[in-house]
């Protein structure tokens, strides 16, 4: 019998997390531990990791839908019953996969073996023009090759200089640049945004407007003259007709994918076969989970086909981050399996 328990525990950032949406300064998520009484010495540890203001299950009552979901689990999860809980689902999905594999790797990927790396975006954060600019060099000197920066924020021509002068420095061949935009833009002023920032060889750009505007996304994706990527727009769409729907509708370049925020691993492997049919591209991010989510997603990710960069760069977030064997090395992280290491903090490991 698999029992689930269920614990709560704020991450710190070490600095504020700036987008259009506002400053994260910390976040609050649960750590998932996942038992079998057949196996009492075996324990398996996911994280439920929404977001405030965005994830769909958001809600006033999430603690208790969790609560009363992991107290009342069996031995499979309810994938159709907590569609609209997908922050519950990949923590589920993560603990049990855990605990099935217990302190093995998850999947039988060179990543999960340690033999190869997963190239990563270096995320910059909104910010003041000279905080950002410094967080720009820094990423450099460490050695990224594609930076992706949040814009949106501050005063659109002082992003645009940022953007201006990397590319005066860097070619395109040299440095890729991604631009997102949390639905920072307007629809009637995006599409004269889109052509400025197409001068600059930007790779894609994530969500230049709102979600759930439809008919506009769709016109910007038609007639943009750089990609667009998908990702608060499929929040929500948690049904495969809707999913369908979607895609056929707007027809974006690419989507981005965040299990904590788009269905689970389960739930993203949705998207993917149907952005595969449709060859629509993607690629597959974290959500500010901690580094025990990271973990999961990172060994996840290295299923499938990686050919361009992934958004797996947030480890490094928090000032009471999780211990795990991922480790950052400029823009390539690894997996190290056979290095030891301390799960949780000491304090967190005491509890439990």
């Amino acid at each position: 019998m698999i029992q689930i328990k269920v614990y709560p525990y704020t991450l710190h950032f070490k600095q504020p997390a700036g987008t259009s949406r506002g400053i994260y300064t910390e976040h609050k998520v649960w750590f998932l531990r996942a038992t079998d009484t057949q196996h009492p010495d075996r324990c398996g540890w996911g994280e439920v990791a929404p977001l405030p203001n965005l994830s769909c299950d958001d809600t006033p009552d999430f603690e208790n839908v969790l609560n009363r979901t992991c107290a009342q689990f069996e031995e499979e999860i309810d994938y159709e019953g907590l569609r609209n809980y997908p922050s519950i689902l990949f923590g589920l999905e993560c603990a049990l996969d855990d605990l099935r594999a217990y302190h093995q790797p998850l999947y039988d990927t060179p990543f999960a073996r340690g033999e190869k790396s997963i190239t990563i975006n270096g995320l910059i954060w909104m910010g003041s023009y000279d905080e950002m600019r410094k967080r720009i060099t820094e990423k450099l000197s460490a050695g990224f090759h594609c930076i992706k920066i949040k814009i949106g924020a501050i005063d659109f021509e002082k992003e645009y200089s940022l953007l201006e002068q990397i590319r005066k420095d860097f070619s395109s061949e040299e440095i890729i640049l991604r631009v997102d935009a949390n639905g920072g833009f307007s629809p009637q002023e995006a599409m004269t945004k889109l052509e400025r920032l197409a001068r600059l060889d930007i790779h894609s750009i994530e969500q230049p407007i709102k979600a759930r505007q439809i008919e506009a996304m769709a016109a910007l994706c038609r007639d943009t003259p750089l990609p667009i990527a998908l990702d608060e727009e499929l929040i929500g769409v948690n049904q495969l007709t809707g999913k369908k729907r979607l895609l056929d509708t707007i027809r974006p370049q690419y989507i981005i994918l965040k299990p904590s925020l788009h269905g689970g691993k389960k739930g993203c492997e949705e998207w993917i076969r149907l952005a595969r049919q449709r060859e629509i591209g993607y690629w597959i991010t974290s959500a500010l989970e901690s580094n025990i989510g990271l973990m999961h997603i990172a060994q996840w990710a290295s299923t499938f086909s990686i050919n361009i960069p992934q958004g797996l760069g947030t480890g490094a977030l928090y000032t009471n981050n999780i211990e795990t064997p991922l480790s950052l090395e400029g823009e390539q992280l690894w997996y190290k399996k056979d290095e030891k290491f301390s799960r949780f903090p000491q304090g967190l490991a005491q509890r439990f």
